[in-house]
């Protein structure tokens, strides 16, 4: 039998405290954002991006994202948005209308970090405080990866659908990566020639109500490793970025895709353009849905500044890393914040 705990087992046990292990250090604990107040609060606090305007305001728009937030909304995206309300709903499904054991059958190897399926807990440290969060991880791209047999076969178009919105989601990350290396002077493909093909995986999170989202989080603070993340949200705040030494809760848009860089974006443009902190909060009554798509390079690439923007007086700021190094370090060691890619920084 699966030994990791469930949170929505917790959670649907009624308790009216969280368990020690989810209790946050005092400093980590989430707090209420200066700027979220209800009568100030704008209708969403990341720069909102349309992909219908003409390019080069485009590139301008993301240029700016890209350097002050590492983090955007996108609409106009040429997703389609049944699918978008597709993905949220399959998800949904698995988590609250199939019956525990059958969600067990697709438990992930909690031996082995990043393994594909039904899991709870991602880092490989024992004594590290748990997320408020259960979340089914698909293995996605390259093809060779991607075995729908793993996924779940409820609802009946579950399979399809993820299939079809991977395929989708790796569309978009190559467009955005395109407008990115235009943005900087670069060419077209350099960001993405840099990663090389893609490895995408599909994590749907489910945070179930938290009796004291005051003490844990559903999802520390961190920024991704890869390259390129799409994430989707349902209509519960969760999502929040660090900017300014703030944390900025990211109001939910049906229609819009949050864009959020990743570490190995930060490194092969030489720091020009920043990863995203970001970190979910948990809610005292709503369970809340996300859809994070990952696109990061494979194990054995080598990721460095690009040569187009290293020179005399710019000088590359990170050293080179082979990307399985930076996944091993980043589950052993624990995100914390930024500090695998701090790790990086060469003396200037």
């Amino acid at each position: 039998m699966e030994a990791i705990t469930r949170v929505q087992r917790l959670a649907e046990a009624g308790i009216g405290q969280v368990p020690p292990q989810y209790i946050q250090p005092l400093d980590q604990r989430p707090i209420k954002p200066k700027s979220e107040s209800p009568s100030l609060s704008p209708p969403n606090n990341i720069p909102l991006i349309d992909l219908s305007k003409q390019s080069e305001s485009i590139r301008c728009e993301i240029g700016r994202a890209c350097r002050e937030w590492g983090a955007f909304h996108v609409i106009n995206h040429g997703v389609p948005l049944e699918l978008l309300h597709q993905i949220r709903s399959v998800g949904r499904s698995f988590f609250e209308h199939c019956p525990m054991p059958e969600k067990l059958k697709y438990s992930c190897d909690s031996s082995s970090a990043a393994s594909e399926g039904y899991g709870s807990k991602m880092l490989a440290n024992d004594d590290s405080v748990l997320d408020w969060r259960d979340y089914f991880d698909h293995h996605t791209f390259p093809l060779a990866r991607r075995n729908p047999s793993h996924w779940p076969e409820s609802p009946p178009n579950y399979r399809r659908v993820v299939a079809e919105y991977s395929d989708k989601m790796e569309a978009l990350a190559v467009k955005i990566l395109k407008y990115m290396s235009e943005s900087l002077g670069l060419a077209p493909s350099c960001i993405k020639d840099a990663v090389g093909d893609f490895y995408q995986n599909i994590t749907v999170s489910y945070y179930p109500p938290c009796p004291q989202p005051e003490l844990t989080l559903g999802l520390q603070s961190h920024s991704d490793m890869g390259a390129i993340t799409l994430l989707i949200q349902d209509d519960v705040e969760g999502l929040q970025v660090f900017k300014d030494r703030d944390w900025i809760t990211v109001q939910p848009l049906a229609d819009a895709i949050v864009v959020l860089l990743a570490d190995q974006t930060q490194i092969i443009t030489n720091g020009e353009y920043i990863s995203s902190q970001h970190q979910a909060i948990t809610n005292g009554s709503k369970a809340r849905l996300s859809v994070a798509t990952f696109h990061d390079p494979a194990k054995t690439v080598k990721v460095s500044p690009a040569s187009e923007l290293v020179s005399e007086s710019s000088p590359p700021r990170y050293r080179g890393v082979v990307y399985g190094d930076y996944i091993s370090s980043w589950y052993t060691k624990g995100p914390d914040g930024k500090r695998n890619l701090d790790a990086l920084l060469l003396d200037s």
